[in-house]
C-alpha cells in the first residue's frame, strides 16, 4: 500500500493532491496544513469527485498533525509563502527557510524512510536546505523545479511549431529562476526532428525566452504563483517514484562533481526511479552551455549563503 504525504495545502498543494488522486497514483494521500480546516475542505472536495469519476485512492486532510503522515512512501513538501507580483524566487527565503527546516524534521520523525521532493521556494537553495538538516542519502532529496520548467519548455515549442505538445521533446537544465534556468534548445526535438531545423533561429530563441521568464508571466497575470503545473509537475515525480517509471526527468539534484559543480542543488537530467533519483545523466554539453550552466551555479551558490542563519 502506497502513501503519500504533501505539506501544504495551499494551490499547489491542493493541485497535486489532486492529480494524484485522480490519477490513482498512490493509495492513500494526506494533505496537511497549518491553518485549520483549509487541508480539511479542500481533501472533503477532492474526494466528492470519487464517485463521479469512479476513484480509489483515499484522500484525507489534517491540521498540523503530522503523525497523520507516518510510514509516507513519499512526502511534497509545498510550505511557505508564493510570489507575488514583481517578487523574485530569491525574495522568499529568509521566511521559507525556516518553514521548510521546521517541516523536514517533523516528517522525518514519523517517516524516516521517506523519499522527500522539495517545491517550495527557492527550490534550488530549499531542496539544499533539507540535504543540510535531514542528513539523507542525496538519492532521497529531489528538487521539482526542472520538471516544471521543461514542462512549459514542451508548452512554448508545441505553440511554436504548432504541434501536439506531448509529441515534443525539450528539457531545461541550471537553476529553478528566471535569469538562471537554461532550456537546451539544442536538444529541443518534434518526433525526433531537431526543432532547430524546424524553427528559424529567432523562434528559438523566444521559446527559450518565454520558458524564462514562464513563471513571472503566471505571477503578473494571476497576482500569485502558477498552481496548476507546479503541482502537476510534483505529482509526475510522485508517479515516477512510486511506480518506479525510471523516468528522464529534469530535478534538482545534490551535485558532487557532476556537471563540474560541487555543494549545491541545481537543476540536471535525472533518472526517477523507485529510490528517488538513481542516477544523473551527463549531457554533452557545448562550450556556451557549460559556460551557463557555471554562470547558474555561481547565483545559487549566492542564493545558498543566505541561509548561514537556518542550517
Amino acid at each position: 500500500m502506497s502513501k503519500v504525504s504533501i505539506i501544504g495545502a495551499g494551490n499547489v498543494g491542493a493541485t497535486c493532491a489532486n492529480v494524484l488522486v485522480t490519477g490513482q497514483v498512490a493509495d492513500e494521500v494526506v494533505l496537511l496544513d497549518i491553518k485549520e480546516g483549509v487541508s480539511e475542505g479542500k481533501a472533503m472536495d477532492i474526494m466528492q469527485t470519487a464517485n463521479i469519476l469512479g476513484l480509489n485512492t483515499r484522500l484525507v486532510g489534517v491540521t498540523n498533525d503530522y503523525a497523520m503522515t507516518e510510514n509516507s512512501d513519499v512526502v511534497v513538501i509545498t510550505s511557505g509563502i508564493p510570489r507575488k507580483p514583481g517578487m523574485t524566487r530569491e525574495e522568499l527565503i529568509g521566511v521559507n527557510a525556516g518553514i521548510v527546516k521546521s517541516v523536514t524534521e517533523n516528517v522525518l520523525k514519523h517517516s524516516p524512510n521517506a523519499i522527500i521532493v522539495c517545491i517550495s521556494n527557492p527550490m534550488d537553495t530549499m531542496t539544499y536546505l533539507i540535504h543540510k538538516v535531514s542528513g539523507l542519502p542525496k538519492n532521497r532529496i529531489i528538487g521539482m523545479g526542472g520538471a516544471l520548467d521543461s514542462a512549459r519548455f514542451k508548452y512554448f515549442l508545441s505553440l511554436a511549431l504548432e504541434a501536439n505538445a506531448t509529441e515534443v521533446e525539450g528539457i531545461v537544465i541550471g537553476g529553478h529562476g528566471d535569469t538562471t534556468m537554461i532550456p537546451l534548445t539544442r536538444f529541443a526535438a518534434y518526433r525526433g526532428i531537431p526543432a532547430s531545423s524546424l524553427l528559424p533561429a529567432d523562434l528559438l530563441a523566444k521559446v527559450a525566452a518565454d520558458t524564462m521568464v514562464g513563471g513571472a508571466t503566471l505571477t503578473k497575470l494571476l497576482g500569485t504563483s502558477a498552481w496548476y503545473a507546479p503541482g502537476a509537475a510534483g505529482a509526475q515525480m510522485v508517479a515516477a517514484i512510486l511506480h518506479n517509471q525510471k523516468k528522464l526527468i529534469s530535478a534538482s539534484a545534490l551535485l558532487e562533481g557532476e556537471y563540474g559543480e560541487s555543494d549545491l542543488c541545481i537543476g540536471v537530467p535525472c533518472i526517477i526511479g523507485r529510490n528517488g533519483i538513481e542516477k544523473i545523466v551527463t549531457f554533452d554539453l557545448n562550450e556556451e552551455e557549460k559556460a551557463l550552466f557555471h554562470k547558474s551555479a555561481e547565483a545559487v551558490h549566492k542564493t545558498n549563503a543566505a541561509l548561514a542563519g537556518a542550517i
